[in-house]
C-alpha cells in the first residue's frame, strides 16, 4: 500500500466540511489496516478571508494570496494533488493552480462530469449553494462546456443565513428546512438535477427530499481524491 499519491487538502471552509471531507475518504477505502488508506496532507486554516464576504460585498481581504501560499505549502510537504472541499473557493482555481506544479482536483467541474454520465447533456441543474456562486457565475461558466443549465433558488438570503449558521453553529432543523425548500422550488422551476454545491450543506445531504437525482460535490471530489491516490 506504500503507492498510494499524497493528497494535500486546502481546508477550514470551514472546518466542519473539511472533517466531513476526510470522514468520506476514510470510509470510501475497503481497508484492512492502517496502510490501506489514502494519506491526506491536511492544512486547516480558518482563518482564511471569508469568500462569502469578499465576493458579495467586497469586505475584508482577497483570499486568492492565502489560498496559494497554502498550496505551496501542501506542495512542498509532498502532495502529488490538491484538493479544496469548499465549491465557492474553487473561484480562485487559477491562482492556486498558477502557485504549484501539481494538479488541483476541480470539484466544479468533475461535479458538471458526475451530472452529464447520471442525466445527460443539456439537462437544468438547480443549485443548492451559497448566492456567491450564482453572483460570480461559478457554476454557469464551468457547466456550460457540458451544455447544462443552471437555476438557482429564488430566495437567497435564506440559503446564505443557513450556510452562516451551520458555520457558526452546525446544522439544525431550521437549515434542513431551508435546504428541502430550495430544492422544491429548484424542482418546481423545471430542474432535472439537483446540485449540492456547497460543503455546508453536505452536511444535509442525507435528508434531501426530491424525486430528481441529487449529486452531491463533495461525494464527487472523495471519489477522484481516492481513485488519484491509489491510481498507479
Amino acid at each position: 500500500m506504500g503507492n498510494f499519491k499524497r493528497i494535500g487538502v486546502l481546508g477550514g471552509m470551514g472546518p466542519q466540511a473539511t472533517i466531513l471531507f476526510q470522514q468520506r475518504v476514510v470510509v470510501g477505502i475497503t481497508a484492512n489496516d492502517d496502510a490501506s488508506h489514502v494519506p491526506l496532507l491536511v492544512d486547516m486554516n480558518p482563518q482564511i478571508p471569508s469568500r462569502l464576504d469578499w465576493l458579495l460585498r467586497k469586505e475584508g481581504r482577497d483570499p486568492a494570496p492565502v489560498l496559494a501560499d497554502m498550496a505551496k505549502g501542501l506542495e512542498s510537504g509532498g502532495a502529488s494533488a490538491l484538493a479544496m472541499p469548499c465549491n465557492t473557493a474553487h473561484f480562485y482555481a487559477p491562482q492556486i493552480t498558477a502557485a504549484v506544479n501539481i494538479p488541483l482536483l476541480n470539484m466544479i467541474e468533475l461535479a458538471g462530469e458526475a451530472i452529464v454520465r447520471i442525466v445527460g447533456r443539456g439537462a437544468t441543474v438547480g443549485i443548492l449553494a451559497s448566492p456567491a456562486t450564482q453572483q460570480i457565475d461559478l457554476f454557469k461558466n464551468a457547466f456550460a462546456k457540458f451544455d447544462l443549465d443552471v437555476i438557482y433558488p429564488e430566495q437567497a438570503e435564506p440559503m446564505l443565513a443557513s450556510i452562516r449558521r451551520i458555520k457558526s453553529q452546525g446544522a439544525t432543523v431550521a437549515d434542513n428546512d431551508t435546504l428541502n425548500a430550495a430544492a422544491a422550488q429548484c424542482e418546481q422551476n423545471g430542474a432535472s438535477c439537483l446540485l449540492i454545491g456547497c460543503s455546508e450543506f453536505s452536511l444535509l445531504a442525507n435528508d434531501i427530499k426530491a424525486t430528481v437525482p441529487v449529486v452531491d460535490s463533495l461525494d464527487v471530489l472523495v471519489a477522484k481524491t481516492i481513485a488519484f491516490s491509489l491510481a498507479e
